[in-house]
């Protein structure tokens, strides 16, 4: 079954994606760096690396947040989730102001889902022992 709080929670990291994606287009023109050129002024560089590094983190948050959600428990998967969220938003105005202020905003997306990877698959192997799926 769908959970409406995970549901939500994958829409608002999903918003957090567009507000960075469309902010690149921003320092794209205020930084006069024309697409495809991907680098140029260091302010813009940060602006790109909080987009692409979001994109690259979705790919993990994502997937382990729903098989959290199915296998563990949805409420919680949807509170770690929301933590995931502000924590990238941390990031990303951490490291809009300066590279060394994105620290603290990585590290709650890190561990966020870490614990939802981590607890997917214990959830998934403990479904599978239970039911006597396993071999």
């Amino acid at each position: 079954m769908l959970s409406p709080w995970t549901s939500l929670v994958t829409v608002s990291a999903l918003i957090l994606y567009l507000v960075v994606t469309i902010n690149v287009g921003g320092a794209r023109a205020k930084y006069k760096v024309p697409p495809p050129q991907m680098t140029g002024d260091p302010d813009f560089e940060r602006v790109l690396r909080v987009q692409q590094n979001t994109l690259e983190q979705l790919v993990i948050f994502l997937p382990a947040l729903w098989l959290f959600s199915v296998f563990v428990s949805p409420v919680w998967a949807a509170g770690i989730g929301a933590a995931w969220v502000v924590g990238r938003a941390v990031y990303a105005w951490g490291y809009y102001q300066a590279a060394e202020k994105r620290t603290i905003g990585f590290g709650i997306g890190s561990i966020t889902s870490l614990v939802l990877l981590l607890g997917s698959l214990i959830g998934i192997v403990w479904n599978l022992i239970k039911t006597g799926n396993i071999l």
